[in-house]
């Protein structure tokens, strides 16, 4: 057995043992066809106020920058599809924010694998990556085998949807690559496009970034959101699920088995009238580890009165 196919079953199995639901792997090198629909994407201004985006355009599309030397890019996911429910009517949170922030958690296991790889195979090069870094990890995933891009923007898999967190390990380690998913099984399915609130979903599998509510609620840090937006976010108060919650792939989602992200009580019960009267204090102290200190307490409150300004907040049960 040569030893970059012996070197891939190692890696494959310690994903899997951390807790990872997949993993694939791809030859390190530039990805001119999506250089260009990032340029394309970057001149219409869908980034809108993420000026980040257009930082390090060279090293998001060739990872030999990032990581020099580098020969094999690693796509791992990682299901975060939540078993439980929020109360009806309460303010929404994106299902990826209810359990511990998933940076931390997957920097654990990118670490504990990367460990795990020098000390079985030898003293190798490579940076773990997670959604903080200039990697085009949906490009990397498909071109690994693990699922198409679908109209939304999300990376989704044939056997169990779209709610997963993508990681990437950049390694000069050669290994064994997995062919590119084949096909695009979006079809003429257009559920997500017509779901979107903010009608951020455009023809071509276009995702205009400044118009969608994670956008909005998350990333912008303006003390006004736009008016022009309001009746326009249903009920999302940190990020948006609905482009997932109707896309039929997700008909295969199965919950998650991660103990780190079991859902916090407070984003599961509290109702719009406590987290409306929740003080600075309490919020640093419930979330510190919560994907919503991102967006911080103002922020919160900034999109609470977004959405509820004009309407009394329902009683407490």
């Amino acid at each position: 057995m040569r030893n970059s196919v012996r070197n891939t079953n190692l890696i494959r199995q310690k994903a899997l043992d951390l807790g990872f639901n997949y993993s694939r792997f791809a030859i390190a090198e530039q990805l001119d066809d999506d250089a260009r629909r990032l340029e394309a994407w970057l001149k219409q201004g869908f980034h809108g106020n993420m000026q980040y985006m257009e930082n390090h355009f060279d090293l998001r599309v060739d990872p030999r920058k990032l990581v020099p030397g580098a020969r094999s890019v690693i796509t791992l996911l990682l299901n975060y599809f939540p078993s439980e429910k929020q109360k009806e009517n309460s303010p929404g949170i994106s299902k990826y924010a209810w359990g511990r922030d998933y940076h931390l958690v997957i920097r654990e296991k990118l670490q504990a694998l990367l460990e795990y790889i020098r000390v079985e195979i030898g003293d190798i090069t490579g940076r773990g990556f997670v959604d903080s870094a200039p990697v085009l990890e949906r490009s990397w995933a498909r071109r690994s085998g693990l699922g198409w891009i679908g109209k939304n923007g999300n990376l989704i898999t044939k056997q169990a949807g779209s709610f997963f967190f993508i990681a990437t390990l950049i390694t000069d380690l050669e290994l064994e690559p997995d062919p590119p998913f084949p096909t695009d099984f979006c079809g003429s399915c257009n559920r997500c496009v017509e779901a979107c609130p903010t009608s951020a979903i455009l023809p071509g599998k276009v995702v205009d970034g400044s118009k969608c509510i994670s956008y909005f609620t998350i990333e912008l840090r303006d003390a006004l959101l736009p008016d022009r937006m309001r009746g326009n976010f249903e009920n999302w108060m940190f990020g948006c699920d609905t482009c997932q919650d109707v896309c039929p792939w997700n008909r295969f989602a199965r919950p998650h088995n991660e103990p780190a992200f079991r859902a916090l009580p407070e984003i599961l019960n509290l109702t719009t009238r406590e987290w409306q009267e929740m003080t600075e204090e309490q919020f640093r102290k419930v979330f510190r580890e919560s994907p919503l200190k991102r967006t911080k307490w103002s922020g919160i409150q900034r999109n609470l009165k977004f959405l509820y300004t004009g309407s009394e907040p329902p009683a407490k049960p």
